[in-house]
């Protein structure tokens, strides 16, 4: 059941002066069924002084016993969310949660709603003090029409059953510009013209050109203007609405009865497109209070003549040229209105009382609620990482000599199968040797195939993470969900934002993981060295980059030695042997290697010296930089990747190694002037591959031109010859193929 005071709330943004019998009632029976009070329903019904009764509702509410099939809140707060009521709250499987990105509120891209009709001040219409019937079509029609125009117009009408009269078909093959000229000479004798009306009827016309041939949808050559006509309110009070509204009205007329006709431009260049533009149109007013007819969406509608009677009223132009200009100014207008921004604030207001900082999640390093970035080229062992973050965060431990706080964390898992993830997640755990005592922090979303662009994943993150309190979401890795292309800035601006919103929404951190590029990174800075445009290095608050150390054949002989000294002593004591090594004989191979052969059988300890070996030969060495913008500047960070986790670097060998080969300042240059198109062409195999690998999802090794268009961003040529160009690639009409020994 809804809350007494969200279902009263959303009964404010109910007006019932334009309600029927039957929906006052439902009204009242909503307000009984969700514990509201017969007071209630009569203060609310105070509002429409021309059809309340006092002691009416009293009466009415003890008749309410209920039903099968009873008449609840959710009636009251959808008639709200019609008129433009947003709750904070939405309901989804049966439970309440703060409203997502996925959420669908209305069509309108803004909330459309720029004024109160409760408050505004009535905008007084007069009749024109002189009548100059002929004058005031003839400025209608120039308002409307260009001169070789055909004009729709009726003045033969016919009575309805109910009393009112109906239009008949009409006349439509005459021009504005002959119909102007015949008029100008009429004396103001319309009927000379356009032919005799009944002066209890009176007369209409078309606000859309026609094509002479019917009057008909189909039939109208210029999709102009659309008709805005509201009967629920008082006149003046619709006429100031209309002009709150800024609405780009070309012509408005008094229907010489209880509306305003508001003729205004939507300029659309397709019947579709002036769909689209009239449904935005119409939810815009009646978010703002205009009760509209609907049947009036059609371009061929008729609407009230200027310059005839009606039972006695005139139907008049009230004004031409009202609001904005054109359709995209006022469009405009209003988004930016309803921009859901929040206002400037003075910073001596606050000054005294500054906000809290948000609490650090990795200590000297991110806030929660923050975003970070991992970059690193291929074979950094990015993933392992992030996943050791995860149970740090987890189980509140250090991360790479970083404390972590302790809290639930999301891993969206885009790359690995189900089983290869999960088992990673335990090789982690028993390497760090970190007893899993918090596993119930950790939740894992397999989306390996079944991912989808960030700007559709980021709605479904936020609707699935929505109250499970995660500090953290760990994404990884982002190319899957990347869209358009990677180089440039507003795209990839527009990709990134969606990190923004799932931080906003779930007041989570958002961690996520991003490739170098192609070709040396030694003498670049850590923010610059992260694949396509700089948002990426420039968008999170913390950019923590891996940097490979080349190690020497010295160094490398070094690890091994002190590998297989580990191994062999370890075994020694498991043997109960360690007393036949000295502390000189723990520093040696080879004289481990001598008492081990002396005191055991070789299959007691050379499978362990063997794998030492193996995984000397290929433990790699990384120096770890961050730039922050929460925090100081860490001195850089040196470790082993020893598979299959990071380990910082005790003994300080690493400290003095420069990062890969980078070259002299003097050299660099040489070399880009040197070979800048193979760099360039580098980047169009790179980018082919990137695109490839995320659209080919279920690893079929095949998909079409068409997603890699879509993808990329790119033209359909350009896609095409980074295919030609590119040497494991292949493409057979609109299917291109990883070719049979492609590289991988």
């Amino acid at each position: 059941m809804k809350n007494r005071q969200d279902i009263l709330a959303a009964l404010e943004y109910i007006d019932p002066v334009p309600l029927d019998y039957q929906e006052w009632l439902n009204i009242g029976m909503g307000l009984k069924e969700s514990g509201c009070s017969a007071d209630d329903w009569d203060a609310w019904s105070r509002r429409d002084g021309q059809r309340y009764h006092p002691n009416e509702c009293a009466r009415k509410w003890s008749g309410f016993r209920g039903s099968d099939t009873p008449i609840t809140g959710a009636t009251i707060i959808q008639m709200a969310v019609d008129r433009g009521w947003r709750s904070t709250t939405r309901k989804t499987d049966g439970a309440e949660h703060e409203i997502g990105w996925e959420d669908i509120i209305e069509a309108c891209e803004s909330d459309g709603r720029i004024i109160d009709k409760n408050w505004i001040e009535e905008r007084e219409v007069s009749e024109p003090d002189e009548w100059n019937p002929a004058e005031q079509l003839i400025c209608y029609l120039k308002a409307l029409f260009h001169e070789n125009d055909k004009v729709g117009y009726v003045t033969r009408s016919f009575k309805k059953e109910d009393g009112g009269y109906g239009p008949t078909k009409g006349f439509f093959d005459r021009t504005a510009g002959e119909l102007i000229q015949q008029l100008r000479k009429c004396g103001d004798d319309l009927g000379a013209v356009l032919g005799d009306y009944d002066s209890n009827a009176g007369a209409w016309i078309r606000f859309n050109p026609l094509d002479g041939i019917g009057i008909k949808n189909e039939n109208v050559t210029d999709f102009r203007y659309a008709l805005v006509e509201s009967d629920t309110l008082p006149i003046g009070q619709q006429n100031a609405i209309l002009h709150e509204l800024e609405l780009p009205i070309a012509a408005l007329v008094h229907s010489g009865s209880k509306s305003l006709h508001a003729v205004v431009r939507i300029d659309a260049d397709s019947y579709e497109e002036y769909r689209k533009r009239v449904d935005y149109l119409y939810q815009v007013c009646e978010k703002n209070g205009l009760a509209l007819d609907k049947q009036n969406r059609n371009p061929s509608r008729l609407s009230r003549m200027p310059g005839v009677m009606r039972n006695g009223r005139k139907q008049f132009l009230v004004d031409t040229n009202i609001g904005k200009a054109s359709w995209d100014e006022w469009h405009e207008w209003i988004e930016g209105v309803n921009d859901d921004l929040p206002d400037p604030e003075a910073l001596a207001a606050v000054w005294d009382n500054l906000p809290a900082l948000a609490t650090p999640l990795i200590e000297g390093v991110l806030r929660q609620g923050h975003k970070m970035l991992l970059a690193g080229p291929s074979k950094a062992g990015k993933s392992f990482s992030l996943i050791e973050l995860c149970i740090c965060i987890a189980e509140g431990r250090e991360w790479l000599g970083f404390l972590c706080t302790r809290g639930r964390v999301m891993y969206v898992n885009l790359e690995l199968d189900r089983a290869s993830c999960l088992h990673r997640f335990r090789d982690v755990y028993e390497a760090l040797k970190i007893v899993p005592e918090h596993l119930n922090n950790i939740d894992i979303w397999n989306l390996r195939g079944k991912s989808v662009p960030m700007d559709k994943l980021a709605p479904k993150l936020i609707r699935r993470a929505a109250k499970k309190n995660y500090i953290a979401v760990v994404i990884d890795p982002i190319y899957k969900v990347i869209t358009g292309d990677e180089n440039s800035a507003d795209q990839m601006a527009h990709f990134c934002n969606q990190f923004d919103k799932v931080c906003t929404e779930l007041g989570t951190a958002v961690i996520y993981c991003h490739h170098h590029s192609k070709g040396e990174q030694g003498g670049k800075r850590s923010m610059d060295r992260a694949s396509g445009s700089g948002v990426f290095a420039r968008d999170p608050d913390a950019l923590i980059d891996l940097m490979e150390l080349e190690i020497s054949d010295d160094l490398r002989k070094q690890i091994e030695n002190k590998a297989v000294c580990a191994v062999c002593m370890d075994v020694l004591a498991q043997a109960g042997k360690a007393s036949e090594a000295s502390q000189d004989d723990a520093c040696s191979q080879r004289a481990m290697l001598d008492i081990c052969e002396k005191n055991l059988p070789k299959q007691a300890y050379l499978p362990c010296v063997e794998a030492a070996k193996q995984a000397a030969a290929v433990r790699t060495a990384w120096r770890l930089e961050g730039t922050l913008r929460e925090f100081p500047r860490f001195s850089a960070r040196n470790m082993w990747f020893d598979f299959p986790v990071h380990r910082l670097d005790e003994s300080g060998v690493l400290a003095d190694i420069k990062a890969e080969k980078a070259s002299p300042s003097w050299q660099k240059k040489g070399k880009k002037d040197k070979e800048p198109s193979r760099d360039r062409r580098q980047e169009r195999l790179d980018a082919l591959e990137t695109a490839f690998e995320a659209c080919d999802m279920e690893g079929k090794s095949e998909v079409s031109v068409k997603e890699l268009i879509e993808y990329s961003g790119k033209t359909k040529n350009t896609v095409r010859n980074w295919i030609d160009e590119h040497p494991d690639f292949e493409r057979e009409g609109g299917v291109v193929r990883r070719k049979a020994g492609g590289q991988k």
